[in-house]
This record gives C-alpha cells, structure tokens and sequence, in this order.
C-alpha cells in the first residue's frame, strides 16, 4: 500500500458528506491492479470501503467500471459495490462505497456438492447470462475469440521480453495458442478476475456449506465481452478437483446457452498465464521486488505443470459390437411345461423355445439402427462426489480474521 490508512480514512470524509471516520484499516484488495484499499467505520457505525488508485492505469480501470457497476445493480441476484463518492488523487480519483454483507471466500476450501459450489457456479453464470450489449454500452472491452487469442499470444510475447518467462513454459503456451480448436467459443460478459476475495458469502448456518448463499461480488475493474473461462480461473487453481467439478456443474444448468467443450482447458491455460499478466503488471509499475517475486513463482510453476495436462481428452473408441434384435414373432412364441423343472409345490414353470429370436438382415439391422439413432437420448446425471471437510468458521470462507467488508476492498 503506497498510502496510509489514515490518508484513505480523510479521502473517504471528502468523499461522502456527513462520513464522519471513527476507527480504519487497510484490507488486502481483490483486484490485480495498484488500488489501495482501507475499510472505515464511521461515527454513525456505517462501515465503508474506500479505494484509491495507486497508478493511472488503475486510476483509469477505476473509473470505467463506474458506469457498468449501476447497471449491473439492476440485473444480478446479487449485490456489487456502487460508489457513494469520489476525491480526487493524482493517478484519478479514489472511490467510496458502503461495505457489502458478507465473508470473502477461500477456494481451496470450497467442499464439492450442491452448496457453496453450486451457489458460486449459479453466480458466475448470471454474470455470463447478461446481455453483452450492455457491457459494451458501459464502454468495457470487447473481444471476439480470435482477437483475444491474439491479445494472449500479445502478452505472451511481452512477457517473453521481460526474460523471466521459462523457455518450457514459453513453448507450452505457444502451442495451446497455436490450437484453434481451443478458441472456438462464443464471448459473453465476464467479471475478468473472478477470486476467492471478491465473492462475499453468507451461512445461515456456520458448519453447513448447503446454507451458503453469495451476496455480493466486488472488484469488477476488468470486466469486459470476452473468454468465459477467465471467470474460472483462479477456481481450477486453487479448488479441488472435485469442487471444481461441482461448480461447472452448476455452472452448465444454469447457463442459457450451453457452455462449449474446451471451457475447462482455457480455464487452467487462464490460471497459468495470470502470472505473466502480474508479471507485467510489476514490470509497468516499475516495482523490482515484485517482478523478482513473480518471476520467482513462474519457475516454480514450470516445476508443477506436467507436458499433457492442457491437451484435449483422448477420444474413447469403444469396439463396435455385434447386435442382435429380437423379432417381433410373439405369436409363435410356445410355452410348454418343464415336468423335469416343476416346483416342489407342484407348480410347473414355464419357458420359451429359443428358436423363436431371429438375427435380422443386413439391410433390416441398418433400418432398426437408424430408427434406434433418432430416439431422444438423455446422458446420465453427474454422481456428486464427496469434497473437503470445511476447515474455517464456515466452509469454503477465507481464513482471514477480517469481517466481511474487508474484501469489500475488491469493492470496485
């Protein structure tokens, strides 16, 4: 944090007539841009998140998303943060809202099943369900899916110039770049940087994760009309394998359209090149320790990745196998009396001559497979696997000792 919080604290008072700071804290903030973020109770125990740009690139993501976040009051089953305020700092002018209900969460600790899950894929699914015009009216970026391919393989090759990118890591995503059929989806409005610290929850009871519910999601800087899987992202990082599983599916009933086939692998593909996009966001701010620090972890990534973990699934090819259909010949089928097989009560059973099952055709066995191919087919349903114990207050919530406004600092 490049400011203090009592700097912050005086920056929120200018802001809103009548907000009076009694006690202040500086909060992590949700967003990878430079924001300061403090969170401020006021004399009339209002709590407020107060944000400042610390860069006028953040200064200028700030305000952008002013305009989109009072439309998307409107149209969420949650609450995001509107601002009440502005002052004016060098790099734009920091923004105050009122502090949303609500615990950040901790993705690593989201238990699988139809709870906290599902709530957080139903949630992410409303923001891919709106309307892409009005992002666009709101004067947020607009992709096509092969100008943000072309924008990766941009920020790739800028990331590569740092020096600091691994030649294994460089080669792996150049040929996930290179997959078109990777980059075939349909662009939708995204969140940009959906994280554990901007998805507000609440329980009604504390050790259920089924009593969750998502009230809030702050942090939209880098909203925008793009790749849907940039929303899950820092989920297939950071959740297990079988929470991840219970999200998308959520995530895929709840969706209008259907979500395409790839979505999973652009997600992890996502996920690891968020460290170039922190990469170069150090190197623009011209902060050394922190290019060291991400340079540091994209080593550590090359260490972890395994060579076919971005490809596509094998296909399964199942051997063909002979089939045989029973002829409609019920007529002639002929019951008779087993006298070798009667009960011991002297009930006599019954069988049936097997002459009575015929092996159709060629040409009859093709009709009946077509006929066969037309009939509507429903795929079975997911079993729900067993997830993780919670292992905080509530399950799923970021262990931070912090109340729920504090990552309200996302708040933007």
């Amino acid at each position: 944090m490049s400011r203090t919080p009592e700097y912050l604290a005086a920056l929120a008072s200018t802001a809103v007539p009548g907000l009076d700071p009694v006690t202040v804290r500086a909060v992590l903030g949700d967003s990878p841009l430079s924001v300061d973020v403090a969170f401020v109770i006021d004399a009339q125990d209002r709590h407020w998140v107060v944000r400042a740009p610390a860069t006028a690139a953040a200064g200028a993501a700030l305000d952008a998303s002013v305009a989109l976040l009072g439309v998307l009051a409107r149209r969420l089953p949650f609450q995001v943060p509107v601002p009440k305020g502005f002052a004016a700092v060098p790099e734009g002018r920091a923004a105050v809202y009122a502090a949303l209900p609500g615990s950040p969460l901790d993705f690593s600790a989201i238990p699988a099943g139809p709870g906290l899950a599902g709530q957080i894929g139903r949630a992410i699914a409303a923001i891919h369900n709106l309307d892409r015009t009005m992002v666009d009216d709101a004067g947020m970026p607009v992709y096509d899916a092969e100008s943000y391919r072309t924008r990766r393989m941009a920020d790739l090759d800028r990331g590569a110039g740092t020096g600091h990118v691994p030649a294994s890591l460089l080669s792996r995503w150049e040929r996930a770049l290179d997959d078109v059929t990777l980059w075939r989806f349909a662009p939708t409005p995204v969140h940009g940087a959906v994280r554990g610290q901007v998805m507000l929850a609440t329980f009604s009871d504390p050790q259920d994760a089924a009593t969750a519910q998502i009230r809030g999601v702050t942090g939209w800087e880098q909203a925008m009309v793009a790749d849907p899987a940039d929303d899950f992202a820092a989920l297939v990082a950071e959740a297990s394998p079988a929470a991840v599983e219970s999200v998308f599916e959520a995530y895929a009933n709840s969706r209008i359209d259907r979500p395409d086939a790839q979505l999973r692998r652009r997600a992890r593909l996502a996920a690891e090149l968020s460290h170039v996009q922190s990469l170069l966001t150090a190197v623009s701010d011209g902060r050394a320790d922190r290019v060291r620090w991400c340079a540091g972890q994209l080593r550590r990534l090359a260490e972890r990745v395994h060579e076919d973990d971005l490809l596509p699934p094998p296909p399964s090819a199942a051997a063909p196998k002979a089939t045989v259909i029973a002829a409609d010949v019920a007529p002639t089928a002929r019951p008779h009396h087993d006298e070798e097989a009667d009960l011991g009560d002297g009930a006599p059973t019954e069988s049936f001559d097997t002459d009575a099952t015929t092996e159709l055709s060629a040409a009859e066995l093709s009709a009946a497979e077509l006929s066969a191919a037309d009939l509507p087919i429903r795929s079975g349903d997911l079993a729900e696997p067993t997830g993780d114990q919670a292992r905080d207050t509530h399950p799923g919530m970021a262990r931070s000792t912090s109340t729920s406004s504090d990552s309200e600092g996302s708040s933007g």
